[in-house]
């Protein structure tokens, strides 16, 4: 699987990551939520979670998951993007989205998600996209609002005392489903 589409930075190409694609996309990730090179993009969660947002052997499963896609996302011969996609039932699971923060804001993350829709419509057919977002990042949910994803109300607990997803920065962190029809 390996497209091509024309946004943001170049011509941009989709692939299914393999493990040699690890290090660069933990890489990315950490850098577009996590410390300060995560705050040249709007995405950053540095003000509410230090340390980590993933790790090698986190990426690894997904790439090794047959239930999962993870998406990796290349201009001009560099990885910019990246995006999980998990099979659930007739839903997909979006989720691991990362943007290269000095990339963010220049309409790549728009196509990303898109394709990320397109994918797991054509490879499960999916009906659903179903996403997870840090409840308190409101500009991030009406930015996926404006793509189409509803707010279901629906809260989980952030996992407090595990650092494999971070040091949270306060109390009251939760996730709230998004939810968005599949055509």
């Amino acid at each position: 699987m390996s497209t091509t589409a024309q946004r943001g930075p170049g011509p941009l190409t989709f692939r299914q990551a393999v493990e040699a694609d690890v290090p660069a996309l933990t890489a990315l990730v950490e850098s577009a939520y996590r410390g300060d090179s995560s705050r040249a993009g709007w995405t950053t969660e540095a003000d509410l979670l230090e340390g980590q947002r993933t790790d090698p052997e986190g990426v690894a499963a997904i790439v090794r998951d047959a239930d999962s896609i993870l998406l990796a996302v290349e201009s001009e011969g560099g990885l910019v993007a990246c995006c999980q996609l998990e099979r659930q039932d007739e839903d997909a699971y979006f989720g691991m989205f990362a943007v290269s923060p000095s990339l963010q804001g220049a309409g790549l993350g728009r196509a990303v998600l898109a394709e990320a829709e397109r994918t797991a419509a054509r490879t499960w057919g999916a009906r659903r996209m179903r996403m997870q977002v840090i409840r308190q990042r409101e500009d991030l949910i009406a930015w996926y609002e404006r793509r189409g994803y509803r707010r279901t109300g629906e809260l989980s607990p952030f996992p407090y005392g595990d650092e494999r997803f971070g040091i949270p920065q306060r109390p009251d962190l939760a996730f709230e489903l998004l939810t968005k029809p599949l055509d």
